[in-house]
């Protein structure tokens, strides 16, 4: 599976109202750790609506950095997840789920699928998958 059909899952996951951003970005990307996609459900399903249901940071960047501690076993993740952080910024204008959010001329900033999206893409980007 490629980078874009993984980002499109990710999205249809979030979108069947069965997964959080969390859940939808760590179940596309559970091939990257050493875990199933169940569990990775489970360990992504308190991270929704901002880390929690606090508006804090945004579920979908936290999955990715999720798989990116796996993926790396722990080594390196803090720069791996900062170029992500950062890229992620960068595409949807904001790391907070409450800014994200946040409805400007009739439209959130950056809707749940888009923030979902650009995890598995930006994620794959960093870590080399396309």
């Amino acid at each position: 599976m490629n980078l874009n059909e993984r980002a499109e899952m990710a999205v249809q996951r979030k979108n069947s109202g069965k997964y959080n951003c969390a859940q939808a970005v760590t179940t596309a990307l559970a091939d990257q750790t050493g875990l199933q996609e169940e569990q990775m459900k489970q360990i992504s399903a308190g991270f929704c609506a901002g880390m929690g249901n606090m508006q804090a940071t945004c579920g979908a960047l936290i999955g990715a950095g999720m798989i990116a501690g796996l993926k790396t076993e722990g080594k390196g993740t803090l720069k791996v997840t900062r170029q992500i952080q950062e890229a992620f910024r960068e595409a949807c204008g904001a790391i907070t789920c409450r800014d994200l959010k946040a409805v400007t001329d009739g439209k959130p900033l950056c809707p749940c699928e888009e923030c979902v999206r650009n995890a598995v893409l930006i994620y794959g980007r960093v870590m080399g998958l396309e």
